[in-house]
């Protein structure tokens, strides 16, 4: 009869447990709490940052404006992507909703394509007037009247100028 191997078991370590301090407390209660906290501190702040962000973006709009070149196309890409990104946060759904838009129109269009000014416009004042008037519900029927709107322009834009 064949003489037999000793089985060995290899157990990797978990690294994921190892960094995240696992074993035998689970999640850290304190930790989370603290951080709700650390949350709670930061809203009051929210309302002046995404005013920042939306002067950000008029101002990238504006130079646009006066000289359409990449430069100015890509600063108003990144305003209007890094407004999509944030403004959830702020709890302005709809902000970034209409930031996505006009992110994707910069975005999808070609290079060589004009971005129509007027559905700039459209777009960066339909952020300026959501924000003034604090509008946080997703659900508003004219926002999303007006959304959709704006998401149909876009499309037609982006049709026209497609392959």
């Amino acid at each position: 009869m064949a003489r037999k191997q000793p089985m060995e078991l290899f157990m990797p370590p978990n690294m994921l447990k190892a960094k995240v301090g696992g074993g035998k407390g689970g999640i850290d209660l304190a930790a989370m709490e603290r951080a709700e906290a650390a949350m709670e501190e930061l809203k009051s702040e929210f309302s002046d940052w995404i005013a920042e962000d939306v002067k950000k973006l008029t101002a990238a709009r504006a130079r646009y404006a006066a000289t359409p070149d990449a430069d100015a196309r890509a600063n108003l890409l990144r305003g209007a992507h890094d407004i999509k990104g944030q403004a959830p946060t702020y709890n302005y759904p709809l902000i970034a909703r209409v930031a996505a838009s006009l992110a994707r129109m910069i975005g999808e269009l070609p290079s060589t394509a004009a971005i129509p000014l007027s559905l700039i416009d459209a777009h960066v004042t339909a952020i300026q007037v959501i924000h003034k008037n604090a509008m946080k519900d997703s659900g508003n029927k004219t926002a999303q009247t007006l959304c959709a709107e704006l998401d149909a322009r876009v499309n037609e834009v982006l049709a026209a100028n497609g392959p």
